[in-house]
């Protein structure tokens, strides 16, 4: 099968805007409604109050029979605006997934029976099981999931990640795992198919990103449990009120007993609830992300502590050379050149760092080299060294320069004298190679002709910004740790560099799932990233797991997220996601109750100021009648929840900041604003429904 990338969705894309409209009518199902027990007993008075409207004109009984049928209406309109809330957010995740379904295309596959078979079986890619072997070639598409057990190749996984720029895929280590539907650019490698037809990675993140398959999160039920207790008590207020009002001499209509019970209860975030939550695993998506549960999601808002890789996450990956450390003896310029042809044909990272220095300190040019006779050395983990061989043109015959590892380079100069041990190893090699490491550099050590020459300084650049985004996630009370296989001295440095709070130097996978495990001990939520075998009982232990799509099937299925972009630094905007959508559900949720207040102010007096003449001191607003009261409340009840559709979907704006800080901007922002909002929409709808006579 081939694959694409969806393409973002709109905000309000029409062709999702129509489905939703269907099953915000198809969600009126009580057995769907039930779900939403805040939205079930609205439906069930709307229903009620429909009922009255009718029996009201067959029998022709009361003055308020155009309030009832209004009300009514209302009623079912809220109903169906919550159930479009639902519907759109859901609808974004289905279109991202039959994005994903049509353009899967069946794909044929070469299987053969053993890795170095010559023969192969064409077969289609949907008879593949897991452990059978096929072979994929420049221009093929992978057929399947599996790991790579045989050659090299570059791959293109643009359709997964939306990168252009393809990737190595190779036997063994951490970066084996390749994905259906992507293709191979160049070579031959031989994959071991992981996933039996309907259950490959492409078929998990179609299921996954379908919203409506959402479980709810434990403080999401711990939320509707509230909201379901704070309905039973109104309820309970609302079926006593006639024998109160029977005591005082009054009469309470059914239907406006209805709407005060639609008013108290929290149906603003009765409604949108569902919304936000799964908005929040739809804006992960958005993020290339895949959270195999709402919990994670969640979970990521209430992180402590973040353990971060430092390689490739705190920084680049790639060690440049930054200074030349000669020698008393030794000229620098000397070091520079001999380092520089040393590194000519060294297409590493860091020796086209060192060609680079050169270039830049002392002018030094390809062309000095090339001129002569070379013969290079690649590097090799067997000698740890890389060098070049030349013959001199004023005939003292051949030279020989080595670059490497501080031990290696030493037994090279011991060999070269043949005497195969270096008796006393010059004290500055010495002291500049603890610099460099103590720095939390690496050095390497420049040899000719049997001699020492002096260290170059290869140093782990520290990301831009990165420190900024520590301390951005200090100040949200996130304790940062980076988790890297170096020595405690280079650990050491690298970290107060960066500006972590802690450090796991020679990190093992036994270390990392104790340091996990001890964190979770006191408390503590703790994410962190990985993409090996040996990461996975790390991220399956952790609270937030993120796995790199480019790892291994084993880090994958460890994790309860999967990022497809493979970028460690995603972690940062995870948590900011997981945060956005507790703050959204805790705002919205103070906008509704602080909402409910104001609509007593509207609804209580209106109905007993007839037996109470002293409520008229809470009768602020001075609306117009009892029914305008009432209809306005619930006009108003029923157009609040329109107006928040965008920003539940969209979230609220998140912004890093302490607990204390955050609980006082939402306090007042969406409690002051959810007192006064409906104090002004009430008053003006009241206006409205007065000036054309609707009440």
């Amino acid at each position: 099968m081939s694959i694409h990338r969806p393409d973002a969705i709109s905000l309000f894309d029409p062709a999702i805007a129509r489905q939703a409209v269907l099953a915000s009518f198809r969600k009126l199902d009580p057995r769907d409604l039930v779900k939403n027990p805040v939205m079930f007993t609205t439906g069930v008075v709307a229903m009620l109050s429909s009922i009255l409207f009718v029996r009201d004109i067959v029998l022709g009984l009361g003055d308020n029979v155009g309030v009832v049928g209004q009300i009514a209406a209302w009623l079912w309109f809220t109903v169906l605006f919550a159930n479009f809330a639902e519907a759109v957010a859901e609808g974004r995740g289905k279109a991202q997934a039959d994005s994903l379904r049509k353009t899967k295309t069946d794909t044929r596959a070469r299987k053969i029976a053993a890795i170095d078979s010559k023969t192969w079986t064409e077969v289609a890619a949907s008879d593949l099981r897991a452990n059978d072997l096929v072979v994929v070639e420049a221009g093929d598409i992978i057929p399947g999931d599996g790991d790579v057990v045989s050659g090299i190749a570059t791959v293109d996984e643009s359709p997964i990640t939306g990168e252009s720029a393809p990737v190595i895929r190779e036997s063994g280590g951490d970066r084996s795992a390749v994905t259906g539907g992507t293709r191979v650019v160049s070579d031959r490698i031989v994959v071991r198919i992981t996933a039996d037809p309907g259950s490959s990675f492409l078929d998990r993140m179609i299921a996954l990103v379908e919203g409506a398959k959402r479980q709810k999160t434990p403080n999401e039920i711990a939320l509707t449990i509230l909201l379901v207790g704070l309905t039973l008590i109104f309820l309970i207020v609302c079926v006593t009120l006639p024998g109160f009002a029977l005591y005082s001499g009054a009469a309470l209509p059914v239907v406006f007993l209805i709407a005060l019970l639609v008013t108290l209860i929290p149906t603003t975030i009765g409604g949108l609830l569902s919304a936000i939550g799964i908005a929040g695993m739809d804006r992960l998506v958005k993020f290339n992300v895949i959270a195999k549960s709402g919990r994670a999601v969640e979970a990521a808002g209430d992180i402590d502590v973040l353990l971060l890789d430092k390689t490739g996450t705190i920084t680049l990956g790639n060690r440049q050379a930054s200074e030349f450390i000669p020698l008393p003896d030794v000229n620098e310029r000397e070091l520079a050149e001999a380092a520089f042809l040393a590194s000519l044909a060294d297409d590493t990272p860091e020796g086209k760092s060192i060609v680079a220095l050169a270039k830049s300190r002392f002018g030094l040019q390809e062309t000095d080299g090339l001129q002569r006779q070379m013969t290079f050395q690649p590097f090799s983990a067997h000698t740890r060294m890389s060098g070049v061989t030349f013959a001199v043109t004023d005939g003292r015959g051949r030279e020989e320069i080595q670059k490497g590892a501080p031990d290696a380079v030493i037994r090279w100069v011991a060999d070269w004298a043949g005497g195969g041990t270096v008796s006393v190893v010059p004290k500055d090699i010495i002291q500049a190679v603890e610099r460099i490491g103590k720095a939390g550099g690496t050095p390497l050590v420049v040899g000719k002709n049997g001699r020492l020459l002096g260290a170059i300084y290869l140093k782990d650049i520290i990301k831009p910004g990165i420190r900024e985004r520590f301390q951005t996630l200090r100040k949200m009370g996130i304790r940062t740790v980076m988790v890297t296989g170096d020595n405690p001295l280079t650990a050491a440095a690298i970290a107060a560099e960066a500006g972590v709070d802690d450090f796991l130097a020679e990190a093992t996978p036994e270390k990392k799932l104790s340091l996990i495990r001890e964190e979770q001990a006191k408390g503590r939520l703790v994410a962190m990233c990985g993409d090996g075998s040996n990461d996975a009982p790390a991220l399956a232990q952790a609270d937030v797991g993120v796995a790199m799509n480019t790892g291994t099937q084993a880090a994958r299925e460890a994790g309860n997220m999967v990022d497809l972009e493979s970028d460690p630094t995603k972690l940062i905007e995870i948590v900011m996601i997981g945060k956005q959508l507790l703050m959204s559900r805790g705002s919205l949720t103070t906008f509704s109750i602080a909402n409910d207040v104001a609509k007593y102010f509207a609804i209580i007096p209106a109905l007993f100021i007839a037996s109470y003449p002293q409520l008229q001191t809470l009768n602020v607003m001075h609306l117009a009648s009892p029914q305008s009261a009432i209809l306005s409340a619930i006009i108003f009840n029923a157009l609040i929840i329109i107006g928040l559709i965008p920003l539940a979907l969209k979230g609220v704006q998140y912004r890093p900041a302490g607990a204390e800080e955050l609980l006082r901007r939402n306090l007042f922002i969406y409690g002051l604003g959810g007192l006064v909002v409906p104090f002004i929409g009430i008053k003006a709808i009241d206006l409205i429904v007065a000036a054309f006579g609707l009440a």
